[in-house]
Order: structure tokens, then C-alpha cells, then sequence
């Protein structure tokens, strides 16, 4: 139901501009807004429990107001002259579409928040956005933000202010730790253009909200009934680079490369992987050396535009490298080893990724 304030201000508006004493009362009988005297408690209840639309008793007009054909308030009004009951209408007629307009928001949030989850049969999901004039076929894309639910109201509130229903945009949530930004697109929106949506959600809730949130994003889908498989793209895309590209702020399904892979490969295929690679010794990396390798990685095994960037000298980075060799018995100036060290280093993190999540079970 509406709040008491929204249903405050309409009466009290309404009582200032006709000079009339009005009462807004639940169907139970409680009041929830006067603006002035009271009608008689007896009169009240029998127009209540008559079930009547309208009744008049002596300087009071009952009122019962209706939200497609549901009763959802009372309203009792008292004035002089031969408007009285047109005013009584008005109000009940603003009342109506303040409630129906809270039902709808709230029926949107509910809808959408099923359809993502495939919480509904292809019937009734046409049939409920019909509705509520939601359209079927239209380019939209699901974007996932990362929150941490202590701020999630905050950037939720945020986060509508940028995107507006009236363009086709929805936000809701599934749990508190996380916001889906259902976002109209254009016809085939170019990658550029996907991830400049994403970097503005990133920079409003980092400036506005102080929030150093995460977002992902699925693929543009045609179709109100495949929301969902934007939505589960997006859910793995924010998982995956969790495990792989934690540094990433924003990350797109469509550029998970080899993580995706890792990602649905059995453990005990992982387990084997490894013990192929590294036998029963695992080699311990610190800080130091993990950056180093990233940036030996992201510059294709160029040795020295990357002690040029680490501000290292080139035989420096050269005897971390061997270091590695040599515990290894891997190259990594060789681009065979080099892949086949990455990928053994991004399958032990999504081993233990795996023994984390199991110990929390």
C-alpha cells in the first residue's frame, strides 16, 4: 500500500484548495489521514459493513474507493454546498491513482525480479507485461552491480535517477549484495558503447556514493522472455572474474576467454592438470612476482617493455623468470610454457576458489 505521507499530502492538498474536512480511513475501520473533525464512529462501520460505494449522512459523504474493482480505502468527507460530492470524487480519484501507480511499481519489481530467475511459464510472462505495457519484443540487456548490501538502497535510488522506467529501464535485486539494471539498447550497440554504460555505473556510485562496486554484463537479447539468459550471463561473467580478473572493475561475458573454460571444467579434471604441471610441489608466488608475470603476460613476453614498465632492470625481471624456471621447469620466454603456466596459475586459483566456497558450506 501507499505510505501515510503520500496519502497525507494528497488530503491535505485537497482539504487546503476545497475547504473540505476530509478522513481516509483502511477498510478495517483505522484512520490513516485527518485533516480535521471526525464523522461519527457508528455511521462509519455501518457504511463500512454495508459494502455500499457512496452513502450520505448528514454533513458527511462515505466514499469507497476502488482499485480495479478491489476496495482499498474509505474516505469520509464533509463540506458545505452542492460540491461536496464532486470534490469527494476527486479526491477518491487521486487516491485511486496513487494507489495504482504504487501497484504497478511494485508489480513491475515483482515481475521482473521472476523473470530473470525463470520463476514463470512463456504464458504468463506475456500475459503479465501486457498488463503492465511492458514491451515484448525490444533490444535490452541485463547488467549486474556488485554492492555489498550496505549502500544497496542508496545506489538503487542513485541508479534510477540515471535510468528512467519512461525509457524502458528497469532495477531491481535478488539479494541485498547485488542491483540488475535492465537496459534498454538500441539495435546492435557495439561493444564500445556496452561498456561505456558499464564505466558510468561504476563512476556515478564510486563519486556519489563512495561505493567501489563491480559490474558485469550479459549479451543484448530481442525478447522480454530471454532476459534471464542475460541475466545468467551476466551472473557468470561477475563470478568468473571474481576468480580471475579480480582487478577488473567491469567484465563482460563476451570477454571471459579461458576463464570461462576453467570455469565449467570438473575439479577433479583441475586436480589432475595440476598435478601434470607441477607434480606435488606447487610454487608459491609472492606479490611481487604475480605482477611481474601479469605484466610479462599483458606486454606478449616482451622482456624488455616490461622491465621498462616495472622500472626494473632487464636482468632483474631475467633472473625472476628463471627463478621461476627453475622450480617449474618452465620457460616463460616460450610461448608454449608461458600459456601452459598461465593456465595451470588460473586453474590452481579456481581450485581454491572451489575449497573456499566448499568450507563455507
Amino acid at each position: 500500500m501507499i505510505t501515510n505521507q503520500m496519502i497525507q499530502n494528497c488530503v491535505e492538498e485537497w482539504s487546503m484548495v476545497s475547504k473540505t474536512v476530509l478522513c481516509v480511513y483502511e477498510l478495517n475501520g483505522r484512520m490513516l489521514v485527518n485533516s480535521g473533525a471526525e464523522p461519527d464512529r457508528k455511521t462509519l462501520d455501518d457504511f463500512i459493513e454495508s459494502g455500499a460505494d457512496t452513502q450520505t449522512a448528514g454533513d458527511w459523504i462515505f466514499l469507497r474507493i476502488l482499485d480495479d474493482s478491489d476496495p482499498v480505502y474509505v474516505l469520509a468527507a464533509k463540506g458545505a454546498g452542492d460540491t461536496l460530492y464532486m470534490t469527494a470524487r476527486m479526491v477518491g480519484t487521486s487516491l485511486k491513482a496513487l494507489s495504482r501507480a504504487y501497484r504497478e511499481r511494485v508489480d513491475k519489481d515483482n515481475f521482473y525480479q521472476n523473470l530473470i530467475l525463470d520463476n514463470m511459464l512463456l504464458v504468463d510472462v506475456y500475459n503479465r507485461a501486457k498488463k503492465l505495457r511492458i514491451e515484448n519484443v525490444q533490444n535490452r540487456l541485463v547488467y549486474l552491480i556488485e554492492v555489498k548490501g550496505s549502500q544497496d538502497t542508496f545506489a538503487r535510488e542513485l541508479l534510477k535517477g540515471m535510468f528512467a522506467p519512461q525509457n524502458g529501464d528497469a532495477i531491481t535485486s535478488v539479494d541485498e549484495d547485488h542491483i540488475i539494471l535492465i537496459k534498454t539498447m538500441k539495435e546492435n550497440p557495439t561493444e564500445e558503447e556496452k561498456q561505456e554504460i558499464a564505466d558510468t555505473i561504476v563512476s556515478l556510485l564510486n563519486t556519489e556514493a563512495m561505493l567501489k562496486v563491480h559490474v558485469s554484463y550479459g549479451s543484448v537479447v530481442a525478447e522480454l522472455k530471454d532476459v534471464s539468459k542475460s541475466f545468467k550471463e551476466a551472473s557468470v561473467a561477475m563470478e568468473v572474474g571474481r576468480i580471475f580478473y579480480a582487478q577488473r572493475e567491469v567484465i563482460s561475458f563476451a570477454t571471459l576467454g579461458i576463464g570461462r573454460l576453467i570455469y565449467q571444467l570438473p575439479k577433479s579434471l583441475c586436480e589432475i592438470f595440476i598435478q601434470e604441471i607441477f607434480g606435488g610441489d606447487i610454487p608459491e608466488l609472492d606479490e611481487e612476482t604475480l605482477n611481474t608475470l601479469d605484466r610479462f603476460f599483458e606486454n606478449n613476453l616482451n622482456v624488455s617493455e616490461t622491465a621498462r614498465q616495472l622500472f626494473v632492470h632487464r636482468n632483474t625481471l631475467m633472473y625472476r623468470i628463471e627463478k621461476i624456471q627453475k622450480s617449474t621447469g618452465l620457460d616463460l620466454r616460450s610461448f608454449d610454457d608461458a600459456l601452459t603456466f598461465k593456465i595451470a596459475l588460473m586453474v590452481e586459483a579456481y581450485l581454491e576458489y572451489l575449497e573456499a566456497t566448499d568450507s563455507r558450506l
